[in-house]
């Protein structure tokens, strides 16, 4: 950080040079080309003065650096993040031993001068010929202080330091002409005020309200004869009088501010030997800055909103703008976070799964409707220490998250589900859907160059009992795998992937995902939770998806409002499809594989998902109020979560409704508790024809656990074809007993591929498909 003096020594070549800038300024000064009234008003030497025509406006009031404080919904502090730590105070609330102390020791004539001392000048001549050096400036607290505006004004860009404290005479004579006008226009209480306001005490203490909370914790205003001398004291060198590191040297300058004071009449000799004999009483209060110190878990959701304080052109038309803009601070940045969402989310992280676990939850909350953001938390915190992480496991890359997301396994289903919905396919269409069986020969895409499986690529389900026919109510209750390939197949790939481009769904890294079956069915691609939640959000909404977004409003040091992102809400499918797909997602969490997840108190609906290898599970659910996404695994995808131990509870094999069903339910009673408890409108689906074993319970699995399995994609390569394929010979006509296939004879109405609904197939006799 730059800082208004070094602190340390000069050298011979710096002396001289500072000995002859003082000199050379005097005379110039005597000269009468400096000063208005003394002589001449323009100035021979290039590149000093132009005229005293006008000012710079942040001579007046300064850009002054100073804290930002990100607040939640209701106003309760998140964090405070700066890059000086500074709070600007009026005059009125310093208090007068500070500023008869820093009056004192740096500018005794203050209120006796005007911008240039010339008392001053001639005595620094003198005495610094005398000692063949430079034993004492010149500067007045004027100039001082214009000299700190144009070094706050360099930031911490290095070249733009070095301008700003060059020692030329053009630089000096430019610092006379400001140091004139600002004693012109400011008057000296505000000039004094504003000196207080920009100067670096040291300890990254920018100003005197941070100094005196730094070293004393204390608000400026309080400060006692002692402790202001002894900041006083520090302006001149920060770390050579460092209390914190040098108590000794510290009390030597306090007591030499407090000598000072009583020489020019500010105390009597009595009071400053009663300070002097008084020892430093430091109450340091260490600086905190940054996303590190907000509260309740929510230093993810900091970083977030400082991601889309940087991102959005909304703040600026460039980077370099905008990173500007929040360098200088002094913002109160009201959030979507809601206090309650939040505390229930890191509650219910903390009861299922532990900061060392070997793998991590990342929980995101959203509200319908708005796009807010209510809640963002994980169980790594956010940190630079063990088990801790600056990334954000809940959004994209491009946001402050992983790589490229992580893959969402049956999660995914739902959005196949709406896109053949959306194309016509009844929610009581059926497929025969057998334990296992190859991906279609052939999908078409967008670009109308069909997707080829040449790698005889397949699919199974869950368990082997697991064989249809199915519906498709059933069959998104139990997550059966081999029935959405069938779906895909039959409505091909591009309805897809122009449906979840509506939904706002795109790859971690940013990017598309590919037109290939396991992307587009199961879930092989990675998605950020926060994607997720915003996605599913839309079933909420009766089919209307809102962009995410984490803040309501920002004002400025001065009380201005900036403009900021607002969401943009847009139809992705028709409110009778969204309320179809409630409907079929309440039967997951009601009797299927998201049973564990379900809520007793209030509407809600969702999707389990488990990746290839068990390397990922997730939870993503809604209310007509809320709607969040849970992931679990690991960030690195190198743990496969079977033989397990999260959060102290053993797993022999992780799924989607296990571990991160409970976490949401959790996390979602939690957050509306309290809070109404709308229902969704849903639409009649009757039964269709029932697969696998007819005894089996509601749970999906052969006496299996509520949520346990049947939402594990595993779309591998696999040679052998068990069960037989459903799939008709291209070409191959129908017949009136039924299409070829296993489980796929039932239906002698329709022929052809053996279930109704089929491109090509249903009356014609055809077997191509798309």
């Amino acid at each position: 950080m730059p800082k208004t003096r070094s602190g340390g020594g000069l050298s011979g070549t710096q002396q001289a040079a500072k000995f002859l800038g003082v000199s050379v300024l005097a005379g110039a000064v005597l000269a009468g080309i400096a000063l208005p009234g003394f002589g001449a008003l323009g100035l021979a030497a290039k590149g000093t003065v132009e005229g005293f025509d006008e000012i710079p406006a942040n001579l007046k009031t300064p850009p002054l650096s100073q804290r930002t404080t990100i607040l939640d919904s209701e106003g309760g502090r998140i964090a405070t993040v700066y890059s000086r730590d500074r709070t600007v105070v009026p005059i009125e609330d310093i208090s007068p031993y500070m500023q008869k102390a820093i009056v004192a020791i740096e500018d005794s004539r203050f209120y006796k001068h005007g911008a240039i001392d010339l008392k001053g000048v001639l005595r620094a001549v003198n005495r610094n010929a005398q000692s063949g050096g430079v034993a004492q400036g010149a500067s007045t607290l004027t100039q001082q202080y214009v000299k700190n505006v144009f070094v706050e004004e360099a930031g911490d860009d290095p070249t733009k330091v070095a301008q700003a404290t060059q020692q030329t005479l053009g630089r000096k004579i430019q610092e006379l002409k400001y140091a004139i006008q600002v004693e012109e226009e400011l008057g000296k209480k505000k000039i004094l005020e504003n000196y207080l306001n920009i100067t670096f005490f040291g300890q990254q203490a920018y100003g005197i309200e941070a100094a005196a909370q730094r070293y004393f914790s204390k608000p400026a205003k309080d400060l006692s004869l002692e402790e202001s001398a002894m900041l006083a004291g520090l302006v001149q060198s920060p770390s050579r009088y460092d209390p914190v590191n040098d108590e000794q040297e510290a009390a030597k300058r306090r007591n030499t501010v407090l000598q000072r004071m009583a020489a020019v009449g500010d105390i009597s000799q009595a009071e400053a030997d009663r300070a002097k004999a008084t020892p430093i009483k430091l109450k340091v209060t260490r600086p905190k800055s940054g996303c590190i110190t907000a509260v309740s878990g929510a230093g993810f959701f900091c970083d977030y909103v400082r991601k889309v304080f940087l991102t959005n052109p909304v703040f600026g038309k460039t980077r370099e703008e905008r990173a500007k803009l929040w360098n200088q601070g002094g913002l109160t940045i009201r959030t979507t976070m809601d206090p309650q969402a939040q505390e229930s989310v890191q509650q219910s992280i903390k009861n299922h799964v532990n900061q060392s676990d070997s793998v991590a939850t990342a929980v995101t909350l959203v509200e319908p409707g708005s796009g807010k953001i209510l809640g963002m938390g994980q169980s790594r915190p956010y940190g630079y220490g063990k088990n801790e992480t600056e990334i954000n496991l809940s959004v994209d890359h491009d946001m402050g998250g992983s790589n490229f997301g992580f893959p969402t396994g049956s999660t995914f289903k739902p959005f196949l589900a709406t896109a053949a919905i959306e194309r016509g396919v009844p929610a009581t269409q059926s497929y025969p859907s057998p334990y296992k069986m190859p991906y279609p020969a052939s999908i078409q895409t967008c670009s109308g160059r069909p997707w080829v499986n040449t790698d005889n690529d397949t699919a199974e389900n869950e368990n082997e009992s697991e064989v249809g026919p199915y519906d498709l109510k059933e069959a998104m209750a139990l997550s059966v795998n081999t029935y959405f390939v069938q779906m895909i197949g039959q409505i091909g790939m591009c309805p897809v992937t122009e449906s979840i481009a509506k939904l706002g769904v795109v790859q971690g890294d940013g990017k598309k995902l590919p037109e290939s079956p396991s992307a587009l069915t199961l879930g092989s691609q990675g998605i950020s939770p926060l994607r997720m939640a915003s996605a599913y959000a839309a079933f909420a909404n009766q089919g209307t998806y809102c962009t995410p977004i984490a803040v309501s409003s920002i004002k400025t040091a001065t009380g201005e409002s900036l403009k900021v992102p607002k969401t943009s809400c847009s139809r992705a499918m028709s409110e009778n499809t969204a309320n179809t797909i409630n409907t079929l997602l309440m039967g997951v969490t009601d009797s299927g594989t998201g049973k564990t997840a379900g809520l007793t108190s209030r509407d809600n609906a969702g999707k389990t998902g488990t990746t290839d290898g068990r390397k990922n599970a997730w939870f993503v659910g809604y209310t007509p109020n809320m709607s969040g996404a849970v992931w679990v695994g690991s960030p690195s995808q190198q743990v496969e979560m079977t033989d397990i131990t999260i959060g102290g509870v053993y797993h022999d094999l992780v799924f989607g409704g296990a571990v991160p069903g409970p976490i949401w339910k959790d996390a979602v009673t939690g957050a509306l508790d309290g809070k109404e408890a709308p229902s969704f409108t849903t639409v009649n689906i009757p039964d269709g024809p029932k697969g696998g074993d007819q005894d089996k319970p509601d749970d999906g699995g052969n006496n299996q656990d509520p949520g346990r399995g049947n939402d594990k994609p595993d779309d591998k390569p696999d040679d052998g074809n068990q069960g037989g394929s459903p799939w008709p010979p291209p070409g191959e006509g129908g017949n009136q007993n039924g299409g070829n296939g296993n489980g796929g004879n039932g239906n002698g109405r329709n022929g052809g591929n053996g279930w109704p609904g089929w491109p090509g197939g249903p009356d014609d006799g055809g077997g191509n498909f798309p």
